[in-house]
């Protein structure tokens, strides 16, 4: 009876390491199948600060959000409408954008402490790349007898919306022509609400800084006999030796319903901004995945077609990126 209870007993013993091992056979399956399961990638959020819905920065920089969602893992990018250049060094400045639109003349202030950002520099700006001339546009009416910036004085001018880059080309071009706020009756007025005031004659004229065509422009020339405005070459010169970011530019004739004309004027660049708390590797990222799909720009926007990487680096206004840096040096 001994013996039986004995074999008994050695049989459950058995049974119980084969339990054992089975188990661990299992333990080390289910290790086996989570180590093939895909690791979970953290969400990396990308606000792009851009301009006002009728300029050029609002299509390029959907354009990008859409771009950056497609080709670059766990990021989730969208683009805001926005005052645009200095409302942008804001947004950048406080952290509720990680990229932004901005004119080379006024990141170059806020990273100087100067014009606008007087006694208010703005540390850790980093440029990715410049993309493409920002012109200088002073609007009219044909009806209202302005022919060039000297006859803007006693007239209602529409000078760009508060905080936006277009206030300070438009206060530097008056300057020039010695003319002042106080000669003007100022509107701060954003590019629709400017080409708005024209069409139903609450101001004579309008600046407006945006790549050409602008939206903004073509629906008011479509309905309304509109001229540009030229930049004198004196003033224009002037302008240059005071301030390097200007370049001479023309806009060709028929880029706007019935121009007949080549307009001579100014451009200052865009540029995409962030700041040094982004990642190396991020902004690397975010280059390179823009630059290889410059077809969804130029089918954004007709300036999509000046941006290149040839160009990248004309007119940086502060210091590169490193991880931008390293794209363009590849």
């Amino acid at each position: 009876m001994i013996k039986y209870q004995k074999r008994g007993l050695a049989f459950l013993v058995i049974v119980a390491l084969l339990a054992l091992a089975l188990t661990g056979c299992g333990g080390q399956q289910a290790a086996s199948d989570g180590d093939k399961a895909q690791p979970k990638v953290d969400t990396t959020f990308i606000n792009i600060a851009t301009g006002g819905t009728a300029g050029t920065y609002f299509p390029l920089g959907g354009a990008m959000a859409e771009i950056l969602n497609k080709n670059i893992e766990g990021v989730n990018a969208t683009a805001e409408s926005t005052g645009a250049s200095v409302a942008n060094i804001n947004l950048l400045k406080e952290g509720n954008v990680q990229m932004a639109f901005i004119q080379n003349d006024i990141t170059y202030y806020a990273d100087k402490g100067e014009e606008m950002f007087k006694d208010q520099k703005v540390a850790g700006l980093k440029a990715m790349a410049t993309i493409y001339p920002e012109t200088c546009q002073l609007i009219t009416l044909k009806k209202n007898n302005i022919n060039s910036v000297a006859d803007l004085k006693g007239k209602k001018v529409a000078v760009g919306a508060a905080g936006s880059g277009v206030e300070a080309n438009a206060r530097q071009i008056m300057a020039a022509e010695g003319i002042t706020y106080d000669d003007i009756n100022a509107q701060y007025l954003s590019f629709a609400e400017a080409a708005n005031g024209l069409k139903d004659g609450n101001i004579d004229a309008g600046f407006i800084t945006a790549g050409f065509p602008t939206a903004a422009i073509q629906d008011l020339s479509a309905q309304h006999d509109v001229i540009l405005i030229p930049v004198a070459d004196a003033t224009a010169d002037k302008l240059i030796a005071e301030y390097p970011f200007y370049t001479k530019i023309v806009i060709p004739a028929g880029t706007y319903q019935n121009q007949a004309e080549d307009v001579n004027t100014l451009a200052v660049k865009a540029m995409l901004v962030v700041t040094d708390d982004m990642d190396e590797q991020l902004a690397y990222d975010i280059t390179k995945a823009i630059y290889t799909n410059l077809d969804k720009l130029r089918a954004a926007h007709a300036v999509g077609e000046l941006i290149v990487p040839e160009t990248a680096k004309d007119g940086i206004s502060i210091p590169m990126h490193p991880g931008a840096e390293k794209y363009f040096n590849e």
